[in-house]
């Protein structure tokens, strides 16, 4: 009875510093992710949903489960990954720590159930908690990156593709929209799987046009739809709260109900003629005018938009504009993307009245 009682014990102290380590790690975990939220994101609401769940964590972290800690004793201290010593961006990172928190807090609800069974339900829940938060976030993040892009690079079929948008991205592109009507499923597959990754290696956005299926295949960051495409939402349903949509408008009334949909961002124009969308004809400044007066949601120009006339464009009010040829044709797509960018930010002239 005696060695029974023993065993039992050594068990329970096991079950300890298996929840004393994982609580840490769940903690541990929780506060990096929360402090992107804070300095990066500036987001106070995702700052005090990860700010109440480490909490929430915190209180099942009891003193005996400290008291059984043995760190000189962990083997697990001196193991390492290579894949740990480095992160390639805050995506990243981010992922990483939200894979940490949910295997620990899957490791907290199975063995809590050899401490208190109501530790085990309290976890599980916090767990589904987790899976939600990290959609939530990504789709913040995205969104951020969303508003602070100005300019939408959206490809045309090419044999120097990669070569292209990875020049555009090293001119300060943020935004890249993958459209190929033609192409067979396969190279789409291919190409697009290769420019998000280029995209995300530069910490851009990288969006499919119209296949919605493409870009949950190869986890997009959004889509952009046309009028006569998928409903809303149905690719919101697909899609899910995390992922961008985009639809192309091209008068007042398309605007408001691309809104009232819920899209994330408009597509406005074609403001010129553009053999992108060829036969159709363009809507002229007056509707960029027009939606930089009455659109609450982020919005691009777009439509044969270039080097001559980015200036007309930007006057009317647009403050985000979508290129295609005038990148994807250039001799030097980095320079090109630079000027364009430049434009945003040109001191708009003052004009005092003259008296006579």
């Amino acid at each position: 009875m005696a060695d029974l009682y023993g065993r039992k014990k050594d068990i329970q102290k096991v079950v300890y510093r298996i929840l004393d380590t994982n609580l840490d790690r769940a903690r541990e975990g929780l506060r990096i992710i929360e402090e992107w939220c804070r300095f990066g994101l500036n987001s106070p609401q995702l700052v005090t949903k990860f700010k109440n769940l480490r909490q929430e964590v915190a209180q099942w972290h009891h003193e005996e489960m400290k008291a059984a800690r043995d760190t000189p004793g962990d083997t697990g201290t001196e193991l390492s990954h290579v894949r740990e010593e480095k992160r390639s961006s805050i995506n990243s990172l981010l992922s990483a720590n939200f894979c940490r928190v949910q295997e620990a807090m899957r490791v907290l609800e199975e063995y809590s159930k050899l401490y208190d069974p109501k530790m085990g339900k309290a976890f599980r829940q916090m767990r589904y908690s987790v899976y939600t938060l990290e959609s939530d976030l990504m789709g913040f993040k995205r969104y951020q990156m969303l508003l602070q892009a100005h300019l939408y690079l959206v490809t045309s079929p090419s044999e120097s593709l990669l070569t292209t948008v990875e020049a555009a991205l090293k001119g300060g592109l943020a935004l890249v929209q993958y459209r190929n009507k033609n192409a067979e499923d396969n190279v789409c597959l291919e190409q697009a799987t290769k420019l998000r990754q280029l995209c995300h290696s530069y910490g851009a956005l990288f969006i499919i046009n119209d296949r919605v299926d493409l870009a949950i295949a190869i986890d997009a960051d959004g889509v952009h739809l046309g009028q006569q495409d998928m409903p809303i939402s149905t690719a919101r349903h697909l899609l899910g709260t995390q992922r961008l949509i985009g639809l192309s408008t091209t008068n007042s009334q398309e605007m408001q109900d691309a809104i009232s949909q819920g899209v994330d961002y408009i597509g406005v124009g074609p403001v010129y003629e553009t053999p992108t969308k060829a036969g159709k004809a363009p809507v002229g400044l007056d509707y960029v005018s027009y939606v930089a007066k009455n659109a609450l949601i982020p919005w691009f120009a777009i439509g044969g938009i270039d080097t001559n006339n980015i200036n007309d464009v930007i006057d009317a009010g647009a403050s985000r504009v979508a290129i295609v040829r005038a990148i994807m044709q250039a001799e030097q797509p980095t320079l090109i993307t630079q000027y364009f960018l430049s434009q945003f930010n040109r001191i708009q002239p003052v004009y005092t009245p003259t008296h006579a």
